[in-house]
């Protein structure tokens, strides 16, 4: 008999407290053990029109529900006894008659109501155009055949075809996963992906659209497994509109972009094990910003590919700065010695103590993003190099009279035998050049919006010159630690291979459109390519955003701390709960904001800098002040104008990442006067 479990499982037994928890793994343990589930008291669900539905006595009120057939027991929900059986007498599971998937469906008699849930604008409410566009019916003209063809139940294609925008929202939580999904696509591109044949698959659990809610269970192994990772965690299934570019083999260096929580780094984790299942004795390097990033990128690789399988101890996790001192240390024998801030600017002071005209501001900019960032050893190099983005325009005598103290920094931080991470990438990326094989046969970068040019030419070195050689991942969007340059004229050409993704699967539609009005609609590269912003859809509803300015910062420690107990009230988990602020030194005004809460110690509270990669169901940004956003140093800190302008676009997209962590609810707060920024989020 088939052992399986669904997700609906999963999400309903991670809201269970404790010790429920335990007992429910028991009860699923001896089920594993016995199907027929003598020792459980199994009772069919008689109201439900599913006679395959029972349920099992867990304890004195918590009540498992299993779908049994003779050849299957899926273990489908859990609950208290009330709910467990209110859910399981509104739903059937059967295959589809078209795609033959499986699918847990509600019964569209037993559904109360269908209609859009109340909005709640948190500024202004709607135009009258925009209710009038938002009230158009969206699938009207798609016939029975293209909706059963992805996967709509047939009791509700009527629903399906009344669904306005805002009505749909409240639809797609009824139906099924795969439906749902290719009617976003539709609503975001115009396109329903084509009628396929129902494929010759006996058992409608093996179906692929099955396999992204439902797992077969093999062993005592795997269940433990399966309930220990919440269903995300642990799943990591691919949405439709991200297999694709997962499968897809590229003949140069490609990209995946689009905005926070569309899967780029899913697609990205999803194509190095198939790489590395492909070819058994590939070396495969999955790199990322930070070593945080990394090691969750490690994590879900042992979702997907369990280290029994061979195939994880081919995958190398690490940081772009990880992956260069490992090769360095390779090279040299040695760990390199990097110059501190402090140290430069020292070197910078003493270097240029009799020039005049030139701010010290000015000189270690230049020298992070001219000088060390191009890896520049000569007058000649200075000379020619495009210096983009730079509006403090330098000619040849300018730039002859600055190279002596470059110069000079360079010489004096060899002779301290003292290096910068820019010099490490640089060596590498010119040692890897000359050498035929390569230490990896596929290399694939997430969060490459922030690769820095050394750091690009490193892993365009590190990579073979063969096809799915290099892939990256990015948005630019997310760009909060370098300055725009052209991929293409390091030799990462990624045009005609640039793809985007356009639905969001982690944030709600109210966040993420509130969020993505920090952002123009189209952002374009040095290279030219466009990442357009509109069209993009998130899979879910949830309430507005509150957005609220304080007179004091008190005032604005009780409103977080309110705010922060409802979530908690609401069955919020204290570590699915995330507190940014600007800097360091305001983590203290958050944690005073939330002392004494229960689980505090649980919640994650860091600087908007650290954001990248971390998700969570409740989201706090606050102590948006002015002076903090955009930060008054970083302002003053500026060499030119050019500068001056990233330095606002930075500071902008640095709020845009903390806010796009949130999945269901973001409270955004400051101390009047607060930032600009809260400005944008006026519709």
């Amino acid at each position: 008999m088939n052992f399986l479990i669904a997700d609906t499982f999963t999400a309903s037994f991670n809201r269970l407290s404790g010790p429920d928890q335990k007992a429910v793994k028991a009860s699923v343990f001896d089920l594993q053990m016995d199907p027929t589930g003598n020792g459980l008291q199994l009772h069919r669900i008689d109201k439900s029109k599913d006679t395959n539905f029972w349920s099992a006595r867990v304890n004195r009120d918590v009540r498992l529900i299993v779908h049994k057939t003779g050849d299957s027991l899926l273990v489908a929900y859990v609950d208290h006894h009330d709910a467990a059986y209110a859910w399981a007498e509104r739903r059937r599971i059967e295959a589809h008659p078209r795609t033959g998937a499986i699918q847990i469906v509600e019964v569209r008699e037993r559904v109360e109501e269908v209609a859009p849930p109340a909005r709640l604008d948190f500024v202004f409410s709607q135009p009258a155009e925009a209710k009038a566009k938002t009230a158009q019916l969206l699938f009207s003209t798609l016939d029975d055949n293209a909706l059963l063809s992805i996967g709509v139940p047939a009791d509700w294609l009527a629903d399906v075809r009344a669904a306005s925008e805002d009505g749909f929202f409240a639809l797609a939580q009824h139906l099924p996963a795969e439906a749902a999904e290719a009617l976003l696509e539709y609503a975001a591109t115009g396109r329903l992906k084509p009628p396929a044949p129902k494929p010759a698959i006996a058992d409608p659990f093996a179906h692929p659209d099955a396999l992204r809610r439902i797992r077969p269970i093999a062993d005592q192994q795997e269940l433990e497994q399966a309930l220990a990772f919440p269903w995300e965690k642990w799943g990591v299934f691919l949405h439709p509109s991200q297999r694709a570019l997962v499968d897809r083999a590229f003949a140069g260096p490609a990209r995946v972009a689009g905005s926070a929580g569309t899967g780029k780094t899913i697609v990205a984790i999803h194509r190095a094990v198939r790489l590395a299942r492909e070819n058994p004795a590939s070396r495969v390097l999955l790199a990322s910003f930070s070593q945080p990033l990394a090691d969750a990128m490690a994590k879900k690789l042992l979702v997907l590919a369990p280290d029994t399988s061979g195939i994880v101890p081919r995958i190398t996790t690490a940081s772009f700065h990880g992956i260069a001192e490992q090769m360095y240390q390779l090279e040299h024998g040695v760990r390199p010695r990097i110059a501190s801030e402090t140290v430069l600017r020292e070197r910078l002071s003493t270097a240029a103590a009799n020039l005049k005209g030139f701010s010290e501001r000015f000189l270690i900019s230049e020298w992070t993003n001219v000088i060390d960032a191009w890896g520049l050893t000569s007058l000649d190099a200075y000379a020619t190099v495009p210096r983009m983005g730079r509006k403090s325009r330098l000619g040849p005598n300018q730039r002859a009279s600055l190279w002596p103290v470059f110069q000079a920094v360079r010489e004096a931080l060899i002779a301290e035998r003292y290096t910068t991470w820019a010099n490490v990438f640089t060596g590498l990326a010119d040692a890897l050049a000359q050498r035929p094989v390569k230490p990896f046969d596929n290399v694939i970068i997430d969060e490459a919006q922030d690769l820095a040019p050394a750091e690009l030419r490193f892993f365009a070195a590190l990579a073979p010159a063969q096809a799915d050689g290099l892939f990256l991942s990015g948005d630019v969007g997310q760009r909060i630690f370098q300055h725009p340059y052209s991929w293409a004229s390091i030799g990462v050409d990624v045009r005609g291979r640039s793809h985007t993704l356009k639905v969001c699967y982690r944030t709600s539609q109210q966040i993420r459109r509130a969020a993505d009005r920090l952002l123009p609609v189209v952002l374009r590269d040095t290279d030219g390519l466009e990442d357009e912003r509109r069209g993009i859809v998130s899979v879910f509803e949830g309430p507005a955003p509150e957005v609220k300015s304080l007179a004091s910062a008190d005032i604005e420690a009780e409103t977080v701390r309110k705010t922060v107990q409802t979530w908690l009230d609401e069955g919020i988990a204290p570590h699915e709960i995330g507190l940014f602020v600007r800097t360091t030194q305001l983590v203290a005004r958050a944690r005073a904001a939330i002392a004494g809460l229960a689980g505090v110690d649980e919640m994650v509270t860091v600087p908007m800098s650290l954001a990248k990669g971390l998700e969570f169901r409740a989201v706090v940004v606050m102590a948006c002040d002015q002076g903090v956003l955009p930060l008054d140093e970083r302002v003053a800190d500026a060499a030119d104008e050019a500068e001056l302008d990233d330095i606002f676009e930075t500071e902008r997209r640095l709020l845009y990442v903390a806010c796009t962590r949130a999945r269901e609810h973001m409270l955004l707060t400051g101390v009047t006067p607060t930032s600009e920024y809260l400005a944008d989020f006026m519709p």
